[in-house]
């Protein structure tokens, strides 16, 4: 310590993560900040703004830190323990990488650090070089040092996730991760080459319980991220990266028969390419794809296509405690430019429990298991981060929205919970009805069959399960119309679909408050999908109000204005 404060050293301080961990823990007043990098002009810099921090960094800044600041050079190809000596930090956290190109010695930050007495941790990413970091582990624990290797989304926040989803199972047989970053969110170059230097080679991973080699950014899975309660992302293929749960998992999860870390980016066209790519590195008609990383970084860049949101999922599957085969998957859904934070939030944690007594132990490991689910949830209350478990019985059939809406079934009004609780059922009320008076609106209506206009009109509702579906017969004093609802299926689960006569809506189940919202995420007309844009949209939601079940549909889009709106409330017979 220095002066009361905890001296930390960030090694690529004002990088894509170093820069966004500095701005995490520059409201700490027990911390000395040590921005360092290669280039002392850009370590100042990079201070100078988070001093006075204006745009989007402002948000996680203030002109009052409270951190002590400063900008230092630091190389690690140079003298590291007259640097280290000099620079007298309590923890050294590497943010730099890619940790895959450190040479013939990676760890020579590790060493040195152990032989002045500092703590250290990483980002890394390197399978190899965070399964590797056990062997300083002896060296560590003489000194009574930690130095905790991949403090980041893989390994340490997946293995937190796969900890909590744990006690459901009595056997788990496989395990899926995957990084789903926003198209609109700027790809550091490490990050690229990282990716690049595997594209199209072997990497290790678990099939039918025996090592193989999968193909990097070549084999696939599709996922919809989907965390309970939330829109779900677009489903998307997500490619075979080298991360280091591949080696990992092997180690915790005794009789793990398949694995699989995978990123999955937008536009899915682009990755498709890089796809292809990989493919010539795997024939050998290219011996890489790193030598076109920053091709690779700026095609990222200039075509990002695509919502601001991204994403993380952990998926488990294997027989519960009592035998029973189920899925179990925690997914992470971050809005706007928030995703970048999480891979440092695990330094974050560990970096505020230590300023509060709570130190790691002694010795050189890998940081999956460090931290707890609980830990990283903490920290995403800053931001605009939901995330949440599902869990699945291959053999058990549930009620569509409970299926669809996983453990946020729990959040719905006793009313709404009782008029989604499956089987059949017949409910009636009154309902307020408006059309759209322009001749495409008026020409949907008809062909769907809604209702004419009118105030204070009997409604009745009956529902009936059809399998895997929902029937609603809807009938507005003697004008009946039909739809039929289910789970969306292949790039649409997780979302609830609507067919009104040759419409097919896909709508997400979105909890708020006393209220479900229906937000529309797709449309098809006769099987064909059509631009999102041109979607019949409209406030659509569902309340309890005074006990009773309250409805508001509104139906309208570009094309067509307000086709119909109706609204009013129901009670089960």
């Amino acid at each position: 310590m220095s002066g009361g404060r905890l001296s930390l050293l960030i090694i690529g301080g004002y990088g894509t993560f170093g820069g966004r961990l500095a701005r995490l823990l520059g409201d700490e007043p027990r911390l000395r900040l040590l921005i360092a990098g290669r280039s002392l002009e850009k370590a100042d810099d990079f201070v100078a703004e988070l001093r006075s921090p204006r745009g989007w960094a402002g948000r996680l800044g203030s002109n009052d830190l409270g951190a002590w600041l400063q900008a230092v050079a630091f190389d690690r190809d140079g003298d590291l323990i007259e640097q280290l000596t000099r620079l007298r930090p309590d923890l050294v956290v590497d943010a730099s990488g890619p940790f895959q190109s450190f040479g013939e010695d990676p760890y020579k930050v590790v060493r040195a650090c152990i032989a002045l007495d500092i703590d250290y941790a990483d980002l890394a990413d390197s399978t190899g070089f965070v399964a590797g970091i056990g062997g300083l582990d002896a060296e560590a624990r003489a000194k009574g040092v930690f130095a905790l290797s991949g403090l980041s989304s893989l390994p340490a926040l997946s293995f937190a996730a796969l900890a909590a989803m744990a006690p459901q199972f009595s056997r788990i047989d496989s395990v899926a991760a995957g990084i789903a970053p926003s198209a609109h969110v700027k790809i550091g170059l490490n990050v690229v080459r990282a990716i690049s230097s595997y594209a199209g080679k072997p990497v290790a991973v678990l099939r039918e319980g025996r090592p193989a080699a999968g193909s990097g950014l070549i084999d696939d899975m599709r996922v919809t991220i989907a965390p309970p309660g939330v829109a779900p992302l677009a489903s998307r293929n997500f490619l075979l990266v080298d991360a280091p749960d591949l080696a990992l998992l092997p180690q915790h999860v005794p009789g793990l028969q398949s694995t699989f870390t995978g990123v999955g980016t937008e536009p899915q066209a682009l990755q498709r390419l890089l796809g292809l790519a990989a493919r010539l590195v795997r024939l050998r008609l290219l011996p890489s794809l790193r030598p076109f990383s920053r091709v690779l970084q700026e095609a990222s860049h200039r075509f990002a296509l695509g919502a601001h949101r991204g994403g993380m999922f952990v998926r488990a599957g294997g027989l519960d405690r009592d035998g029973r085969r189920i899925t179990s998957s925690w997914d992470l859904i971050a809005e706007g430019d928030d995703g970048p934070f999480i891979p440092v939030i695990g330094v974050e944690a560990l970096v505020r429990r230590q300023l509060e007594g709570i130190r790691p132990e002694s010795g050189a490991r890998p940081a999956a298991g460090e931290l707890s689910l609980a830990d990283f949830e903490a920290a995403f209350r800053r931001f605009k981060i939901t995330s949440g478990i599902r869990l699945d019985y291959e053999e058990e059939a549930q009620p569509l929205y409970r299926r669809i809406l996983g453990s946020a079934w729990q959040q719905l009004p006793p009313a709404l919970a009782a008029i989604h609780a499956g089987g059949t059922r017949l409910a009636s009320g009154r309902a307020r009805i408006e059309r759209g008076g322009g001749f495409i609106a008026r020409l949907v209506a008809g062909v769907i069959g809604f209702p004419p206009a009118g105030d204070d009109v009997p409604v009745a509702v009956r529902f009936a399960a059809d399998g895997d579906r929902e029937i609603w017969t809807r009938t507005f004093g003697g004008k009946t119309f039909r739809s039929w609802q289910a789970e969306g299926k292949g790039g649409a689960r997780h979302l609830l679909a609507e067919v009104f006569g040759p419409f097919r809506v896909l709508l997400a189940l979105v909890p708020e408050g006393q209220r479900l919202r229906l937000v529309v995420r797709g449309w098809r007309f006769l099987g064909v999908p059509l631009p999102l844009f041109l979607a019949p949209g409209g406030e659509t939601y569902e309340e309890e109000r005074d006990g009773r079940f309250h409805f508001h549909v509104e139906i309208g889009g570009r094309l067509t204005g307000l086709v119909v709106r109706y609204s009013g409330w129901l009670v089960l017979e």
